[in-house]
């Protein structure tokens, strides 16, 4: 009984949590956000509500947790009296990883990644796959996708049964074994 009363509460939880968010998102569009179609918003986020109608997202682009947009730059303030503003264009079929911060003037090209942890502070052309701080080009989308193929090749593609919801200490102890040596991969 006590595992059905934590489990409907957290279900509770996060329902509250979704309607928050999908309010806030909604907010934002009414205030000038440009967000396109099958726009996939992971967990928390930060889109400068200040200045939201700098800021636009494509098509089908993936944004992670933890991901801030920041359409100005306050630096200035103290010393000149004003504030820097540019605008913020993340162009379709993105994936912007987790923790990821993009500053302003800045646009991410179409079919781009940008790694975990990443300052943009400068443009990324499209196609492109960019990390770190400040993020730099690392490779073409087809090079970075060519080697992870070649990494995949003899190796277990785990299905949605080995999703954290599913997992039991089986399955746990499958993915531990894959990775044991090196990556492994799951849909």
């Amino acid at each position: 009984m006590d595992k059905f009363i934590i489990s409907y509460a957290k279900n509770i939880l996060d329902y509250i949590r979704q309607k928050k968010r999908h309010l806030y998102i909604n907010r934002l569009i009414d205030r000038g956000l440009s967000l396109g179609k099958n726009v996939e918003i992971i967990s928390k986020f930060f889109f400068d509500p200040a200045h939201c109608f700098l800021i636009s997202i494509g098509d089908n682009c993936t944004i992670c947790p933890n991901v801030r947009l920041i359409a100005h730059d306050a630096s200035t303030k103290t010393h000149l009296g004003y504030t820097k503003i540019g605008k913020i264009t993340i162009e379709k079929d993105c994936f912007i990883g987790d923790s990821t911060i993009i500053l302003p003037g800045v646009t991410i090209g179409s079919n781009s990644i940008i790694g975990a942890g990443s300052v943009v502070v400068k443009s990324i052309p499209a196609y492109s796959v960019a990390a770190g701080n400040p993020a730099k080009i690392i490779c073409k989308l087809d090079e970075y996708l060519q080697r992870i193929k070649a990494l995949r090749d003899g190796k277990t593609v785990f299905s949605e049964e080995y999703w954290i919801n599913n997992l039991d200490e089986e399955k746990c102890n499958e993915i531990i074994e894959s990775v044991r040596e090196s990556i492994s991969f799951i849909v």
